[in-house]
C-alpha cells in the first residue's frame, strides 16, 4: 500500500472540513448554541452578586443558575425563556437566612416549589394576569431600593444592616467615612456597567456585567478586599435542607411569599418573551410547573429559588435563539465553568459584585416610563403604596397592601357615579344634568349636592349614562323629579345608555347589570331613542343635530381638525338613497374616507351621455380626489329594481324616475337570460351590480385609471335583513360574505360568469318595460 499524496490529503482534509461545517450549518441547534453562550456570560456575575446579596452561600448562585436553565429548559412551557436565581427575592431570601438560617431557607425553597407545582397543576397560571401592573412595578421598584440600600454599604467597604430602614438610616455615616479601596472598586464597576454599551465595536458586544467585573478584578488584584468564598470541591458544598425546630406558620407563611413571588416573576417574564417573537405562545401552566420542580430541587441541592429572569431571557431571544437548547446549555455552561475555574472565581471582589447589584437595582427602583403610563391611569398611588410596603415592612406585606389599594380603586371606579351640573347658556335652555357609570347608594352624597344647585321651577334635562341603579339610587332620584315638578319645575329623562330607570319605574327592576349594550345613537334610527324622550314641538332632526352636537362632536373633533383643509378619501362609494343603506354603517369608516353618490338605484348612465351627475362625481373622483377603489352597493328589496320590474304604465306618472330608470335597462335584459328561484327583486339587484361595472369600465375616466393600475372595481350587495355586506368575485361571478380566510361560495344566491350573452358596448335606449 503506498502512501497518499500530499495533495490527496489536503483535498481529504478539505472535504472532511467541508462536510463538517455543512453539518454545523444545518445542526438545529447552532442558533441555540451562541445564544446560550452570551446568556451565560450575563447570568454567572449576576448569579454570584445576588448570592452575596442575599446572605446565602455563593455556591447557592451557581447551583441555583445550573438547575434554573437546565430543569426548566427541559420541563419548562416558555421555550426561550432562561430562569435561575433573580434579583426579585432578594431581600426575601436575605430576611429568610437572617430569621432561620441557610438550611431552613433550603426547605422553604424546596417546599415553594412544591406548591409552584400544585398551581401549574391546578391550571391557575392565568390568574397572575389578575394581579394590577401597579402592584408588579411597586413592587420591583421597593425590591430595587433595597437592593441598592444594602449592597452601598457593602461597595463602601461596611457591612450591610437587616432591613432597609436600617440601611437607609445608618447610610450617611458610611458615606462620610474614609473612602476604601472597596468603594474604589465597587464604584468603577458602577461606572464600567453603565459605560460600556457606548464604547465602540468589538468592545460593546461583551455583556458589561462580565466586563465590568472582570475589569475590576484584575485592577483589585494587588488590594487586600474581601473576596468570594467558594469550596474548593462545590459539590462537597450540596447539603440536605433542615426542617425548623418551631415557628410553623411564620414558615408555612414564607413558603407562599416565595412561590407567588417567584410564580408572578417567572410568569410575567414569560408573557414578555411571548410577546419579543413570533412563535406560538408558550404554556404558562407548564411553565409553572417547571419553575416549580426547579425550586424543589434547588432547595434539595442546597441553592437559591428559581425564577424565570426578564434580562436573561431577554438576551436569548435577541441573540437568535430558536428553542429550548440556549436554556439547556446556558446551565451546562454555568456548571463546567463553576467546576473547572474555581480558583479564578474566588478572585472576584464582593465590591465589584456589590456595584454590579447597585446597577441592577437602581434599575429596578426608577422606570420613569413605567411611572408616566401609571400616572396617566391613575393609579400612581397603588405603585407608591406598594412600594413603600415593600422598603419599610417587607415584601409580601407591601404586596398586600398594594393588592389592598389596588382593590379600592377599582371599587370605588366601579362604583363611584360621575356626577356633572350643567348651567344653561340662556334663560330659554334646560340645566343638564350628567350621570354616569354605576349609580348606587356610595353616589347619593355627591348626586344630593349636586341636585341642590338645580333652581327650583328650572327645566332640566336628565341624562342618565348608568347601566345600573340600585334601589335606593332609584328612590333618590324619583322623589327629587316628582318633588320639582310639584315645585313648578319641568325634568326630561333621557335615558342615554340601557333604559334602566324606565324599567324599574314600570315594575321591571333589571337584575344586575344590563345584559347588552344599547346601540349607540349615532348607529341607531330617530324612533329607536326618540320615541321616549322626545320632547313636544321639538323636530327630530332638530333633536339629532343637538345630540351630535352634544355627544359625537367631541368624539371626531379631532379628525374634523386634520379634515378643514381639504379631503383625500379612497374609494368612491355609489348607492341607492334608501334610507336603509348607511355607507360609512356598513364600511365601518368614518369622515374623511368615502365620496359618496347616492340616486333611486345604485345607476351608471353610458359614456355618450352629457352633464349626468353621477358620472360628474366618477370624473371627479377618479381625477382630482385620485380615488383608489370605486363599490357598486346594491341592496335587498330595492324600491328602483322592484319598479324596474314593473310596467311602464305604473311610472307614468313620474316621469323623472321613468327616464332614469331607463340607465337600468340592461339589468333587466341580462335577468332575462338569467333564471333563479330566488326573490327577482333582489336577482335583479345583484345583476344590476354586474352590469353598473361593465358600465363603468366604459367611461373614459375609468380606463385610464386601471390602465395605469391605480383603480380597482368592487360590487357588493347588501343583505338588509341579517345585515350581510356580500362582495362580488367577478371570476366565479358569485356573491359571498366580506372577510379575511374567508374562501367565495359557489354555485349560490349568484349567477354563472359563463354567461354567453354579453350586451353591446352602447346603453339601450329603448323604453323600460
Amino acid at each position: 500500500m503506498t502512501a497518499a499524496s500530499p495533495p490527496r490529503i489536503a483535498r481529504r482534509l478539505s472535504q472532511s472540513y467541508a462536510t463538517a461545517w455543512s453539518r454545523f450549518r444545518h445542526w438545529p441547534w447552532r442558533p441555540d448554541l451562541g445564544a446560550s453562550l452570551v446568556v451565560f456570560l450575563v447570568a454567572l456575575p449576576l448569579s454570584l452578586g445576588i448570592a452575596v446579596a442575599s446572605g446565602a452561600p455563593v455556591e447557592a448562585g451557581i447551583i441555583a443558575a445550573v438547575i434554573g436553565g437546565i430543569v426548566v429548559g427541559v420541563l419548562g412551557g416558555v421555550p426561550l425563556q432562561v430562569s435561575g436565581p433573580a434579583a426579585g427575592l432578594t431581600a426575601v431570601v436575605a430576611e429568610l437566612v437572617f430569621l432561620y438560617g441557610w438550611r431552613v431557607t433550603c426547605f422553604i425553597t424546596l417546599a415553594s416549589g412544591v406548591v409552584q407545582i400544585l398551581l401549574g397543576l391546578s391550571r391557575l397560571a392565568r390568574a397572575a394576569m389578575a394581579i394590577s401592573p401597579a402592584v408588579i412595578h411597586g413592587m420591583l421598584a421597593g425590591i430595587g431600593i433595597t437592593i441598592v440600600l444594602s449592597q452601598l454599604h457593602v461597595l463602601l467597604g461596611g457591612d450591610p444592616f437587616t432591613s432597609a430602614r436600617a440601611n437607609l438610616l445608618e447610610l450617611p455615616g458610611q458615606l462620610t467615612a474614609h473612602i476604601p479601596a472597596a468603594a474604589i472598586v465597587g464604584l468603577g464597576t458602577v461606572a464600567l456597567t453603565v459605560l460600556w454599551p457606548i464604547l465602540p465595536r468589538p468592545l460593546n458586544l461583551v455583556p458589561p456585567p462580565l466586563a465590568a467585573v472582570t475589569v475590576m478584578t484584575l485592577v483589585s488584584l494587588p488590594m487586600a478586599l474581601p473576596r468570594v468564598s467558594l469550596p474548593t470541591e462545590l459539590l462537597s458544598s450540596l447539603a440536605l435542607p433542615e426542617l425548623p425546630d418551631s415557628q410553623w406558620g411564620a414558615i408555612l407563611l414564607a413558603i407562599l411569599t416565595v412561590a407567588l413571588v417567584a410564580s408572578v416573576e417567572s410568569l410575567l417574564s414569560a408573557m414578555a418573551v411571548d410577546r419579543m417573537h413570533e412563535g406560538p405562545p408558550g404554556d404558562l401552566n407548564r411553565e409553572l410547573i417547571g419553575q416549580g420542580a426547579a425550586n424543589t430541587l434547588s432547595g434539595l441541592a442546597g441553592g437559591l429559588p428559581v425564577t424565570g429572569v426578564i434580562v436573561r431571557s431577554t438576551t436569548n431571544v435577541l441573540t437568535g435563539a430558536r428553542t429550548r437548547g440556549s436554556a439547556i446549555l446556558h446551565g451546562i455552561w454555568i456548571a463546567i465553568f463553576a467546576l473547572a475555574l474555581v480558583p479564578v472565581v474566588r478572585q472576584i471582589p464582593l465590591a465589584a459584585l456589590a456595584g454590579l447589584l447597585v446597577v441592577i437595582g437602581f434599575r429596578l427602583a426608577v422606570s420613569w416610563a413605567h411611572m408616566r403610563t401609571l400616572a396617566r391611569h391613575g393609579e400612581l398611588v397603588v405603585y407608591l403604596v406598594t412600594l413603600l410596603g415593600v422598603v419599610l415592612l417587607n415584601l409580601l406585606q407591601g404586596i398586600l397592601l398594594g393588592i389592598a389599594a389596588a382593590l379600592l380603586f377599582a371599587l370605588h371606579r366601579a362604583l363611584h357615579a360621575p356626577v356633572q351640573v350643567v348651567s344653561p347658556e340662556n334663560t330659554t335652555a334646560s340645566w343638564r344634568v350628567v350621570v354616569a357609570g354605576n349609580l348606587t347608594f356610595l353616589s347619593l352624597p355627591r348626586l344630593a349636592r349636586q341636585l341642590a344647585t338645580i333652581p327650583a321651577g328650572s327645566r332640566v334635562c336628565l341624562e342618565l349614562l348608568v347601566d345600573y341603579l340600585d334601589h335606593a339610587a332609584y328612590e333618590m332620584l324619583d322623589n327629587w323629579i316628582r318633588s320639582h315638578e310639584r315645585g313648578g319645575g319641568d325634568v326630561f329623562i333621557d335615558e342615554v345608555a340601557s333604559p334602566v330607570f324606565s324599567s324599574i319605574r314600570a315594575g321591571r327592576p333589571p337584575r344586575g347589570r344590563a345584559s347588552q349594550a344599547p346601540v349607540p345613537r349615532w348607529l341607531a334610527p330617530w324612533s329607536r331613542w326618540q320615541s321616549a324622550c322626545h320632547r313636544e314641538g321639538v323636530d327630530q332632526l332638530l333633536t339629532g343635530v343637538d345630540e351630535f352636537h352634544r355627544r359625537t362632536a367631541p368624539l371626531i373633533l379631532d379628525v374634523l381638525g386634520e379634515l378643514k383643509d381639504g379631503q383625500e378619501p379612497s374609494t368612491l362609494f355609489l348607492t341607492c338613497s334608501d334610507s336603509r343603506v348607511v355607507p360609512n354603517v356598513i364600511t365601518s369608516s368614518g369622515p374623511g374616507d368615502l365620496f359618496t353618490v347616492r340616486n333611486l338605484g345604485p345607476l351608471v348612465p353610458g359614456p355618450h351621455v352629457v352633464g349626468d351627475s353621477t358620472l360628474a362625481a366618477v370624473e371627479y373622483a377618479l381625477d382630482v380626489l385620485r380615488v383608489r377603489t370605486i363599490v357598486v352597493c346594491g341592496h335587498s328589496g330595492c324600491g328602483a329594481m322592484t319598479a324596474l320590474l314593473a310596467s311602464a304604465q305604473d311610472r307614468s306618472a313620474m316621469p323623472s324616475v321613468d327616464g332614469w330608470l331607463r340607465h337600468g335597462l340592461p339589468s333587466v335584459q341580462r335577468a332575462r337570460r338569467v333564471h333563479c328561484d330566488q326573490n327577482p327583486v333582489d336577482q335583479l339587484g345583484r345583476l344590476n351590480v354586474v352590469q353598473q361595472l361593465e358600465n363603468l369600465r366604459r367611461l373614459p375616466a375609468v380606463q385610464r385609471a386601471e390602465a395605469e393600475g391605480r383603480l380597482r372595481l368592487v360590487g357588493m350587495m347588501f343583505e338588509i335583513g341579517n345585515g350581510t355586506a356580500l362582495i362580488l368575485d367577478e371570476v366565479t361571478g358569485q356573491f359571498a360574505p366580506a372577510g379575511p380566510g374567508r374562501s367565495t361560495p359557489t354555485g349560490q344566491n349568484g349567477f354563472s360568469p359563463a354567461e354567453p350573452d354579453r350586451l353591446a358596448e352602447t346603453d339601450q335606449d329603448e323604453p323600460v318595460p
